[in-house]
């Protein structure tokens, strides 16, 4: 079913977005948008929205808060993600996530693809899924390909937590949510997660709710 956002330009879609004050409202899961594979940015916004744009979804994300948003959970459907984690956490989390802080960073056309065959099992959440968490086995290190917001090439590798960022965000992308890749036995909500799995693996949630890990 086509929803009627999905008759307006692009561009106009974000000018209307931007029109309000503040951070941005989060699409939650249901809305089609988030399940549609995004249009690649060809410019279709202009460097001066784009830019615009782009303030938008930071202070949307860093408001939420959250570590990474893709345009999709603000309801545009174009291959735009930004990501950004202080890593506020302690050490034995820091070390065992391998969690560095990361910059801010905007991802245009991003692509990732597997270094290495390592894989991670972590508790991972969404903005747009609110109130749930669920562990999610992702590459360990990834290869991230694309542009950011000047159209400079970017060509880096990721590894642990921020590997981790940019596989949810780009998934974003391709209309894939955590949940497609979860291991249902262990969705929690966030009350359950944080009295019962707020180790820094998630050895013992696998232990007692009965499901394996890689």
């Amino acid at each position: 079913m086509e929803a009627p956002s999905d008759r307006v330009p692009l561009a106009e879609r974000v000018e209307q977005l931007l029109a309000e004050e503040g951070p941005l409202p989060i699409v939650a899961a249901g809305h089609p948008v988030l399940r549609r594979r995004t249009v690649p940015y060809d410019g279709q916004l202009g460097d001066a929205l784009l830019a615009r744009f782009v303030r938008a979804l930071r202070v949307t994300m860093r408001a939420a808060p959250g570590v990474g948003l893709a345009a999709p959970q603000v309801g545009v459907g174009l291959r735009i993600a930004v990501i950004e984690d202080p890593a506020p956490v302690p050490e034995e989390v820091r070390v065992a996530r391998g969690r560095e802080p990361q910059p801010f960073r905007v991802l245009v056309n991003p692509a990732y693809e597997a270094v290495g065959s390592e894989r991670a099992a972590f508790f991972e959440g969404c903005l747009s899924v609110p109130g749930y968490q669920a562990v999610v086995t992702r590459h360990a290190a990834v290869r991230l390909t694309g542009q950011d917001e000047r159209g400079r090439a970017l060509d880096e590798e990721f590894t642990g937590w921020p590997a981790r960022i940019v596989q949810h965000e780009t998934d974003h992308l391709d209309g894939t949510l955590y949940l497609d890749r979860a291991e249902p036995r262990s969705l929690s909500c966030n009350a359950a997660a944080a009295r019962y799995w707020g180790q820094p693996t998630a050895e013992e949630a696998a232990r007692a709710l009965g499901f394996d890990l890689p």
